[in-house]
């Protein structure tokens, strides 16, 4: 073999997709907020309480105001996204985003304090659909699951690096390092429109595809986009059954990881904050340093069965913190550490496969639709797991709660499993992700979305545009 040879093989074995360039700037730009949204996000609850002097009740609304928004948001951002295309909406939510940030750095009393969070939770449930459709639509089929894989690792790592920079910098006994970072955020969100200004490639609305580039078996295109709202959304089944599984799934896994673990690893756990944040430190970096080998060993696989092994991962992962609950000192943190790394290998099998099955699913008009319901699964996971969490610690159930949450994570394998027989075999399919020694070669076009069972929508074309939006990767 010529050293030639050796470099494309040592190519062909790398880990990271050969994406399109478009499709890079987008994840580079989201990294960069991630950061910013890093500095902030561990604190606001502190700094509603402990610096602006909010009881510790009013401060906790404070926190949820950002959640509740988002019930509004995500839906919203949808369809606005097929309105005026994906790439200006997400525009709009960073602006909206960076509008909230730098209110809460002006903010002192309650109401302003309110005010700013919503605004801050409207723009940011605003971008989540925005970017996931605009993010399908740069990559096209066959690479969905590799651009949300890399989204994902990338936000964690963002957003790790944002909360060790704050770790360093704000102090409470000088509020205004509070105030920097929360205009250190609002900047994080700015600096990302330019971006997308320039990224013309993403101009044209996903709803509109070129008609040279329809697939006949979805024409006459302009009637079928008339027709396609958020109520036909609801009745694609293969649709509406992966939303509630993915709202289970959320409640019982990221739902309990930042509240529920927390509140038991410190209390009954015995920990202390040291012990919790290397926890998540643990988690964050298994994130970054697993993503993209997992990635490559799910290629070939059906994406039900990854979710099916996320959940298995998360029912591991909840009963060892419930045996973790009856050790102490440095086992009990190193339990709880490995707890959490477990954990984090479930949100890599997780990350390739729901974002992607959603944007599949999607017909010409609607993408943006579907990924805002599809974010909306995720907030009802949110919203819904913290609550039903503190209600169980605070009744005395703490192992008892996470043998429950590691019991219901066995039965959504199950259902994940169920969930193959409703979908596309497109949509349930994760390819290999291109590299660049094969990212070059001429691939076939990627199989519409076959006619499927109890009433789902038929085939979904390749619509993406001509030259940097052509498939090259949620």
């Amino acid at each position: 073999m010529t050293r030639h040879d050796g470099t494309r093989e040592s190519r062909r074995l790398g880990l990271v997709p050969a994406l399109p360039r478009p499709a890079w700037t987008v994840l580079g730009g989201d990294f960069a907020s991630a950061v910013g949204s890093g500095l902030t996000l561990p604190f606001l609850f502190v700094y509603a309480h402990q610096v602006r002097h909010l009881t510790g009740g009013t401060a906790g609304l404070v926190v949820a105001t950002i959640a509740l928004a988002s019930l509004a948001g995500n839906p919203a951002g949808g369809a606005l996204a097929d309105r005026y295309t994906p790439r200006r909406t997400l525009m709009a939510g960073l602006v909206l985003a960076a509008a909230g940030s730098a209110a809460l750095a002006a903010a002192h009393t309650a109401a302003e304090l309110f005010a700013a969070a919503g605004l801050l939770g409207l723009g940011v449930s605003v971008i989540w659909p925005a970017q996931d459709a605009l993010l399908a639509s740069l990559v096209g089929p066959a690479d969905r699951s590799a651009v949300f894989a890399v989204r994902h690792a990338s936000l964690n790592a963002g957003l790790g690096l944002g909360a060790l920079a704050a770790a360093a910098v704000v102090s409470l006994a000088h509020p205004a390092t509070f105030t920097a970072v929360y205009l250190a955020d609002a900047a994080s969100f700015l600096a990302f429109v330019p971006v997308l200004a320039r990224l013309r490639a993403a101009a044209q609305p996903v709803s509109e595809p070129p008609a040279s580039e329809a697939s006949p078996a979805t024409e006459p295109l302009p009637a079928r986009r008339r027709r396609v709202g958020f109520r036909q959304v609801l009745h694609d089944t293969a649709f509406a059954r992966a939303w509630a599984l993915t709202a289970v799934l959320v409640t019982i896994s990221f739902g309990q990881s930042q509240s529920s673990f927390a509140g038991y690893a410190t209390r009954p756990g015995g920990i202390g904050p040291h012990g919790l944040a290397l926890a998540f430190a643990a988690n964050t970096l298994t994130v970054v340093g697993a993503q993209l080998l997992i990635l490559r060993r799910l290629a070939g696989h059906q994406r039900t069965t990854a979710v099916a092994l996320a959940a298995v991962a998360w029912a591991a992962s909840w009963a060892v913190v419930a045996a973790a609950g009856h050790l102490g000192g440095a086992a009990a943190e190193a339990a709880f550490a490995a707890a959490m790394v477990i954990f984090a290998l479930g949100e890599c099998l997780l990350s390739p496969t729901l974002p992607a099955i959603i944007n599949d699913l999607a017909p010409p008009g609607a993408a943006g639709r579907y990924n805002g319901l599809g974010a909306l699964a995720f907030t009802t996971g949110f919203l819904l797991g913290p609550a039903a969490g503190g209600a169980a610690l605070g009744a005395g159930f703490g192992a008892g709660l996470f043998a429950a949450l590691a019991a219901a994570c066995a039965a959504a394998a199950v259902a994940a499993l169920r969930l193959r027989r409703h979908l596309p075999a497109a949509a349930n399919h994760i390819p290999p992700p291109a590299t660049p020694a094969t990212s070059t070669a001429t691939s076939p076009p990627p199989s519409p979305r076959q006619p499927a069972r109890h009433g789902e929508q038929p085939g979904i074309p390749d619509d993406q545009p001509r030259g940097a939006r052509q498939t090259a990767t949620a």
